[in-house]
């Protein structure tokens, strides 16, 4: 399984952008694949930021804080085999490398453990 990401780009503060990440495998083992995104600003460490579990629709965000709950989402399209992430009311601290990844396993969007397969990350900068 391979994720082709695209999307990013140069937002302001408060404005919106979308990330889309294309799996290149058949549609139904995409749907059996949770999905979801990470980013990693600069100098920092890669964090989680959301996720779907295979076969559900609930959005999974880091347990332990809410700095992006409320204002990102992830959406899934299995007849595309597309998962995406929708940003809203970007800050600075936004900013950094976004990527898509995924897995069979779903611990990881509970927090435990990493995804498998990894796209290749999306440069986000938000301008203050």
């Amino acid at each position: 399984v391979q994720l082709q990401a695209s999307g990013g780009g140069l937002v302001q503060t408060g404005g919106s952008a979308s990330l889309s990440c294309t799996a290149s495998v058949s549609g139904r083992a995409f749907s059996r694949l949770s999905v979801g995104w990470f980013r990693q600003a600069p100098g920092k460490d890669r964090e989680f930021v959301a996720g779907l579990r295979w076969g559900g629709s609930n959005v999974y965000y880091p347990y332990h804080e809410d700095s992006v709950k409320g204002r990102f989402t992830v959406s899934r399209d299995n007849a595309k085999n597309t998962v995406s992430l929708q940003m809203n009311n970007l800050k600075p601290e936004d900013t950094g490398v976004y990527s898509c990844a995924a897995d069979t396993v779903e611990a990881w969007v509970f927090g435990i453990g990493m995804p498998e397969i990894w796209g290749q990350g999306t440069l986000v900068t938000v301008s203050s």
